[in-house]
């Protein structure tokens, strides 16, 4: 039997990131909820700083804007940062305005 995840969507790592700051609380069937800081996002997966306590192949299912639940898997660690491969490839209308809605409002300014 072959260790860790296995996926369904082929591995895309050109992907383009998007980068981001964005908090987010992943559900972690053993531990519960999981404080996971995304630094960047692709239409396959994202990026997350500060993960502790998190092996390769453990899933975290996440509530992102637009899309709603999906589940990810950790594919990657290095130091702080590890890597997260979605359980399937987000469509890129949903993609693009997920995005949009992450960007901050910035009201115009009356003088």
């Amino acid at each position: 039997m072959r260790g860790g995840a296995q996926l369904s969507v082929t591995d895309l790592r050109r992907s383009t990131r998007h980068p981001v700051n964005l908090p987010v609380i992943g559900e972690h069937r053993a531990l519960g909820d999981v404080m996971l800081h995304f630094a960047n996002v692709s239409t396959t997966g994202f990026m997350a700083t500060d993960v502790d306590n998190l092996g390769r192949g453990e899933r975290v299912t996440v509530r992102l804007p637009v899309v709603g639940r999906i589940e990810a898997f950790l594919v990657w660690t290095d130091g702080d940062r590890a890597g997260f491969q979605f359980e399937r490839i987000i469509r890129l209308d949903d993609f693009n305005k997920m995005i949009r809605a992450l960007q901050p409002t910035v009201k115009p300014r009356s003088d």
